[in-house]
């Protein structure tokens, strides 16, 4: 979060551009869900480059999906 004594970051300059401007509902819909998919799109790739670094695979996600069971006995 951006104080009142510090500068606005880049992209909320760029924001504050764009929605001074007259946007109807719809294309405002269409950014929101471009810039949702790409945050996204940023965070998979990031945790895919983990994966890799890690060795992780399929093998692994089940054995986290099971811990609880195991602990619990279910």
């Amino acid at each position: 979060m951006v104080s009142p004594s510090q500068p606005l970051s880049n992209l909320q300059q760029e924001l504050l551009k764009l929605y001074s401007s007259d946007i109807d509902e719809a294309d405002l819909l269409h950014i929101k869900r471009y810039l949702a998919k790409y945050f996204a799109d940023k965070a998979i790739k990031e945790a895919d480059k983990i994966w890799e670094e890690r060795s992780y695979n399929n093998d692994t996600m089940q054995s986290w999906l099971n811990e609880d069971q195991e602990k619990y006995g279910k």
